[in-house]
């Protein structure tokens, strides 16, 4: 199995990142459009650091998702992080209007639930799967990135029945900075992120 975990250290770091949280990749949308398509309060739009983002989604989460949502633009992709939130790589209503006309790389870390791994293109899931279960993919073209997916170590067909993959996650995003060309790093949740409170549904 490829060896990345190497490449992504200070996940495993106390309070790097909660139990639950949604890292994505939106494609040449600014961190506004993406905010107004995610379906935010406007009169919340604030800018805010990583801690602060935390901070106001842990004090106002809603039960169905991120209590806040951030956006910051780095290259040619708005990075989107949802502390206790999976709505852009669970939640097709979200992924239809944030993804529309565009891609989106999502890794989502689920402690109670299910981890995923989402690449969406025009609203639609193409390859869509649990990291912890690679070889049971689907989507438009669950098969769209098997080269990469075996070099960062999420084998399909890797037999997760006799030991379970480790660091799922490390290897998530792995295959998300082959796909875009960024590393997700520490120096990212540095930025100052443009960020919201989503609209109750």
């Amino acid at each position: 199995m490829t060896e990345t975990p190497g490449d992504f250290p200070w996940l495993s770091e106390d309070g790097a990142m909660d139990e639950i949280y949604c890292v994505s990749f939106v494609r040449d949308l600014s961190p506004e459009e993406v905010l107004r398509r995610f379906g935010v309060d406007g009169s919340t739009v604030e800018e805010v650091t990583y801690a602060e983002l935390e901070e106001r989604s842990a004090e106002s989460t809603m039960g169905g998702g991120a209590g806040w949502v951030g956006a910051v633009r780095t290259g040619d992709w708005t990075l989107v992080v949802e502390p206790e939130g999976w709505r852009l790589a669970a939640d097709s209503e979200v992924m239809a209007r944030v993804g529309r006309g565009t891609e989106i790389v999502s890794v989502c870390c689920h402690d109670y639930a299910s981890d995923a791994f989402a690449y969406i293109v025009d609203g639609q899931p193409v390859v869509w799967f649990d990291p912890m279960m690679p070889g049971a993919r689907s989507g438009n073209d669950p098969d769209r990135f098997i080269k990469e997916m075996r070099e960062v170590g999420l084998d399909p067909d890797y037999d997760s029945d006799h030991s379970p993959i480790d660091f799922p996650m490390e290897r998530s995003f792995a295959l998300a900075s082959r796909i875009t060309a960024l590393p997700f790093s520490p120096e990212m949740l540095e930025l100052r992120f443009l960020a919201a409170e989503p609209l109750r549904d």
